[in-house]
Formats: C-alpha cells, structure tokens, sequence
C-alpha cells in the first residue's frame, strides 16, 4: 500500500484527488473602514474649504504672515492625512492645532497687546485711523442736487447700489462704490422721481434697506470733488471731505478753517498749540510704560498694595475656610455609625450644583440692610455691604457657602481611600482619637489634597465674579478713589482698564500679566511644599 504524497495529504479530506486548488480566502474588511475614510474625506474637505474662505480675505487685508501659516497648516494637513504612514502625527495634529489655537495664540496676543495703548480712541491702525477720519468727516457740497434715491441689490442680492435721479435733468445713474454708471434700459421712475423698476435690478423695502443700514451709510459713490452718500431712505446728496491728509507731510487739514493737525501720541493734534485733538487715534508700542504706569501712577500707586494685600487675604480665608468645614463634615459624615450618610452629603452638595453667580445674587438680597434675611433673623440692621469690614466679612463668607462642596468631596474621597489598619495601628499604640488624627489621618489627607488647596487658593485669588456680584468691589471712601474696600487685583484692573476712561486694553493685558506672574509663583512654591511634603511622609 502506498503512503500518500505531501501534496495530497495537505488536501482536504472531502475533496477529490484531481481538484484544483482553491485561492486562500481574503480576510474580512473591517466593517468601519469604509466609515472612516468618508470621515477623513469629509474633514479634509472642510479643512480646505475654510482655507479657500479665509485665503481671499487675508490676502485683501494684506495678512501676508497669517496668510503664510494658513498655507502651511493646510499643506501639512493634506501631506499628513493623505499618507497610510505617519501614523504618530495624525494624532499629535489635532492636539497640537487646538494648543495652538486656544493656548498659544491667545497668551501671545495677550503679551503682544500688553506692549500698545491699544484700547478705546486707539483701535486702529495708522492708514485705518486716516481713512476713517477723512471718511466722516463731510459736508454737503455747495450747489450740490438732491438727488431721488432708490436703494437695490443685484438680482441675487449682494451689495447695494444707488439709483440716483438728477431732479434737474431727470436722468437716473447707478451709484456703487467705484463711481456712477448710467442706468439700464428701460428704467422707470415715479412722479417723485424715485425709481420704480430697474431691468437687472432688485429694488428694497425700507424694511429691507433698514437691516443693512450700516451698509448703507459706508456706501459712498466717488464723483468729482467728493462723493454721493445718502440722506434717508429716499434722498442722497453730493457731499466733501472736510479733512485733507498730506501724505508726505503726514497732517490733515480742516478745509474750513485751515486748520493743520500733525501726528502725536497716537493722535492728531492742532499744531497751533490750541489742544483741539481729532477724536479717531491709533494704537502705538509703547513698550514698558503700561508695566511701569503700577508704580509712578499716583492713582495706580497708592491703593494697589492695599488692594494686593487684601487680595492675598481673601484668598487665604476664602480657601482655608473651605478647607476646615469640607474636612469638618466630611469626618462627621464618615463616621461608621451615622446612618443617612448618603442623604446628608447629598444636601451639602446643593451649593456645589447650583450656578454660582445665582448662589452670589441671592446671598446679596440676604445681606439687605433693610428687607435681607439676616437681619430679619438677627433683629438687626446691619449694613452688611455699606460697612468695608462687615463688607469683606460679607464676600468671605460667600465664598465660604461656595467653596466648601468641593472640599467636602475631596476629604471624603481621601478618608474613604485611606487604609484603616493605620489608625487602628495607631489606637494599639495607645494613641487617642485626636492625637490619631492629628499624627495620622491629618497628614497623609493634607498629602492628597494640596493641590486641591492650591488650585482654589489661585481660584479665589481671581474671583471675580464673587467681588464683582456682591459688592461691585465697594464700598469706596467717598474720596473718588479708585479703589474700593472689597477690590482684589482682578476687580481692581477690570475698574482700571475698562471704567469711566474707556477700555484701555493694552493696560489691562499688562496687569493681567502681573496677575499671572503672581499666580504663578505662587503655585510654584505651593508645588514645592507640596513635594516636600509627600517625602517627610513617603
């Protein structure tokens, strides 16, 4: 009997001899393959759509460096996504994008505006500043015709045009921001001389005209001498600039009264010494000046330590109270034999769950001297907001009943997590029920929750919200000072930079700055205790 060759024992047993092999069978294609590549698709799609939207604009803005990183951040998405390698980068894009987007960009723009007087009077640039003043600053042209006006858009909408009847001549013209055009054939006009059908043209409503109003008054038809702009909804006017700009001598003058205004501080002055100052200014670097303005402003100067220092005592009081009743009620409520435990923590979360500035307005009609709760329950009048220390025993309170939640959640998670062999180690040593606390648990809970404690000492040390609900920063002294008896930093340059004086944004971007650098340092040597900390009980 023979024995069988390798090639027929390798076939399968219910086959005959002379079949022919059978190609080995492709695996399964994932069944979400096909899912993700149409995903992929579709968000390069969208990627090169914003790209096509926002190429057009920079480049007309003469954005050439944002123009420059929108082309490279698109090319690198294509080369990255198209490609079956590179695998690492497909996730580290996204990531990075967002970084750059929500991080980067706004702390660098912050640091950039912090170096400007950029705020109110000082929006502009140079070039936008001019124009904008030659722009607004018209009158009527002598001998000027009121022309019937007709406001339209093209078939399909888009910008507006002017249909202008000249009442002398009855001609109508199309006016559109690159000059006049005569109308088309077959345009008819009413007794009033306004149009009342154009061939090619769509004509609006007042209702219409009325939400693209600010459309409206920009739109200006250049003509000789001037420009055509709008009186109403139904008459327009030739009208001039009243201010001339010399390029080459960079100064505008006052066509009526000859009167030269030349370029200082950001704005146009009158170089006749009078003072009279263009209101349309330009923002400039002005380097350390916002920085140093904290310390050679008398007004700045003199209650920024006071200021400073309360912040740093509220913060203190604020967290360290928190911190006492969380870890209070949470040792109360994990005692073995409370029952209703759950019930308990539940109704000590209610300010946790409820939104803060709600919890800080109702805590402010509490503090009513006259119909508030605590003093109807106190029998009292005490004027809990118009007194500055019952003021700031006001605010830390407040945030007392708003901070404490978080901490009674942390401790409760530490001490649940925490061994109990080691106080009943503790209690066989003969240690009492304090000194086990005080030795053991206290420790290894401060452990866990440090950060948790530098986290909201930074947290209240910016509270704004809690200063600026409450008290508005008062009460104040009466004297018109800056500063008020409950200001911390946060309040204080939000009052500097955007109060009776405009917004000064390039101020406030200094002071927050300051904020910052504070905050951090803070947070650094928190850090640094911390550590310590965890190898003294490591």
């Amino acid at each position: 009997m023979t024995s069988p060759t390798l090639q027929d024992s390798r076939r399968p047993a219910d086959r005959s001899a002379g079949a022919p092999d059978r190609p080995p069978a492709r695996p399964p294609r994932r069944a979400g393959a096909a899912t993700a590549q149409l995903v992929k698709i579709a968000l390069l799609a969208g990627v090169a759509a914003l790209a096509l939207y926002a190429a057009p604009r920079l480049y007309d803005d003469g954005q050439w460096a944002a123009l420059g990183v929108l082309a490279a951040a698109v090319g690198a998405t294509f080369w990255i996504y198209l490609s079956p390698r590179r695998l690492p980068a497909k996730y580290l894009l996204p990531a990075t994008a967002l970084f750059l987007a929500f991080v980067a960009y706004p702390v660098l723009y912050i640091v950039a505006v912090s170096f400007t007087d950029y705020g109110d009077g000082h929006l502009l640039t140079k070039d936008q500043a001019v124009r904008s003043l030659v722009e607004h600053s018209v009158e009527p042209a002598p001998g000027s015709p009121s022309y019937a006006l007709t406001i339209a858009t093209g078939p399909d909408g888009g910008p507006l045009v002017l249909l202008l009847t000249d009442p002398d001549t009855g001609q109508v013209s199309v006016g559109t921001a690159r000059g006049l055009a005569p109308a088309p054939a077959g345009t008819v006009t009413g007794p009033d001389g306004r149009v009342k059908a154009a061939p090619g043209l769509k004509l609006l409503t007042f209702g219409q005209v009325n939400g693209r109003s600010g459309e409206l008054t920009d739109l200006r038809v250049p003509v000789d001498g001037g420009f055509i702009v709008s009186q109403g909804l139904s008459m327009a006017t030739a009208a001039r600039p009243t201010l001339v700009y010399d390029r080459q001598a960079d100064t505008l003058t006052d066509t009526r009264d000859h009167t030269v205004y030349q370029p200082r501080d950001g704005r146009f002055t009158a170089a006749d010494g009078s003072g009279r100052t263009l209101p349309t200014g330009w923002h400039r670097t002005v380097g350390f000046a916002n920085f140093t303005a904290v310390l050679t402003s008398p007004a700045i100067r003199g209650p920024f330590l006071g200021v400073l220092a309360w912040t740093f005592g509220f913060a203190l009081l604020s967290t360290g109270a928190s911190f006492a009743l969380g870890l209070g009620l949470a040792l109360t409520l994990h005692h073995p034999r409370l029952r209703g435990q759950r019930v308990y923590r539940s109704l000590m979360l209610l300010p946790y769950a409820m939104p803060a500035f709600i919890g800080i307005l109702i805590w402010q009609s509490m503090y009513n001297r006259d119909f508030g709760l605590l003093n109807q329950l106190l029998h009292a009048r005490v004027d809990w907001l118009g007194d500055a220390w019952n003021a700031r025993f006001a605010v830390v309170l407040t945030s007392l009943w708003l901070g404490f939640p978080n901490m009674l959640l942390i401790c409760t998670g530490v001490l649940q997590a925490m061994p109990a062999e080691l106080n009943e180690a503790a209690r066989i040593d003969g240690a009492g029920p304090w000194t086990a606390f005080r030795a053991v648990t206290f420790p290894l809970l401060l452990v866990a929750a440090a950060p948790v404690l530098i986290s909201s000492f930074a947290f209240n040390f910016n509270n704004f919200n809690a200063i600026q609900l409450l008290t508005g920063g008062g009460p104040f002294d009466g004297a018109g000072g800056t500063a008020g008896s409950t200001d911390i930093l946060i309040s204080y340059t939000y009052r500097l930079a955007f109060g009776g004086q405009g917004a000064q944004y390039g101020f406030a971007a200094a002071l927050s700055i300051v904020i910052f650098l504070l905050v951090g340092l803070i947070t650094l040597v928190g850090f640094r205790r911390t550590r310590a900390l965890e190898e003294l009980n490591a």
